[in-house]
């Protein structure tokens, strides 16, 4: 009896570890699977033509609380002072250095004192295309925002994102530690996460997702099992030989934290005013659907379309240019 009984045990017991290691390797096999790299997309490459470089400030550093030196661009306000300060973001790939400089060379000449700041791994901060964990980009925002308090101790300040940077910029809209920092929300063309109605597949040709590593990690995680986190999960569609310039390839952990945490999450969460500016061409979002996919969930949400340009004409197109500079510069904190 016992016998029988103990062989039953083990043959269960030889079972579950097949069980187990079919498991074990579907996830290897999920996570194994390479990375594919989308062509360049043009209408990201030719968005440079005709930005006045000469007038893009100097990059400057501060450290962060790991030790990290991240990098930012600061625009002093030129004519007349309006008294007011913004916090820019920039759009996955990029930097401080790229086409966005177009609108915050705008926005400061409107009497706005406005940052740049460079993403840990963008531009000059940290490791290209990674970070150390999910939640430290939202820790070098708050560490920048302390430094800009340093000469800037009163100024209320706008938090401006663009594209994949506008998706974060709804995340720390959505943090309670960082509603008090900033007075309103400007979402440019805003990336709103991988269930938005508002995403074009694979963003227009922009994004490519290796999504049997993506959903290999994310099971792991599921089991306690918090590794290769470091590993790429995202290519970007920037020009051959950018790699100096801009960041082609995300990690799974710098791809989870710049962005937001669902947008059916972090709008309910925001207590300041938000508007969002779509892009009536945009090649990679469905900017039509911004309304009706964000009011359903956040009524106060402000959202205006500007015809006549494309996903990154929001940040170098002189008419989108003016009427968000002329916002930034204009809408206090009470209006959305």
């Amino acid at each position: 009896m016992a016998i029988r009984l103990l062989r039953g045990v083990l043959n269960g017991l030889k079972w579950a570890l097949c069980a187990v290691g079919g498991v074990a390797l579907i996830l290897a096999a999920m996570i194994a699977t390479p990375l594919e790299r989308p062509p360049e997309m043009r209408s990201v490459s030719e968005s440079a033509k005709g930005i006045d470089w000469s007038t893009l400030p100097p990059l400057e550093r501060f450290q962060a609380r790991d030790g990290s030196w991240i990098g930012f661009r600061h625009y002093a306000a030129n004519g007349a002072a309006t008294g007011r300060g913004a916090v820019f973001i920039h759009g996955s790939s990029g930097s401080s250095g790229t086409v966005n400089h177009a609108l915050t060379h705008a926005i400061a000449a409107r009497g706005v004192e406005i940052w740049a700041l460079d993403m840990r791994g963008h531009g000059g901060s940290g490791t290209r295309g990674d970070i150390g964990y999910v939640g430290q980009l939202e820790d070098d925002l708050v560490d920048f925002v302390a430094q800009i308090r340093k000469t800037a101790p009163d100024l209320p300040l706008t938090l401006i994102g663009h594209s994949a940077g506008a998706g974060f910029s709804l995340r720390v809209a959505a943090t309670p530690i960082m509603q008090d920092m900033f007075v309103r929300t400007v979402l440019l063309a805003p990336y709103l996460g991988y269930d938005a109605p508002t995403n074009r597949p694979h963003s227009g040709g922009w994004a490519n997702a290796d999504i049997p590593r993506f959903l290999g990690l994310a099971a792991l995680r599921k089991l306690g099992i918090d590794c290769c986190a470091q590993l790429p999960v995202l290519a970007l569609a920037v020009p051959p030989n950018f790699e100096k310039i801009l960041v082609s390839i995300y990690s799974d952990r710098l791809m989870r934290n710049f962005a937001t945490r669902g947008y059916r999450i972090d709008f309910p969460a925001t207590t300041r005013p938000i508007t969002i500016f779509g892009a009536a061409e945009d090649e990679m979002m469905i900017s039509d659907k911004y309304a009706e996919t964000v009011q359903a969930i956040k009524p106060s949400v402000d959202v205006k379309i500007i015809d006549g340009i494309n996903h990154m004409g929001i940040v170098t197109n002189p008419k989108a240019i003016s009427v968000i500079a002329e916002d930034v510069a204009t809408r206090g904190a009470g209006q959305s």
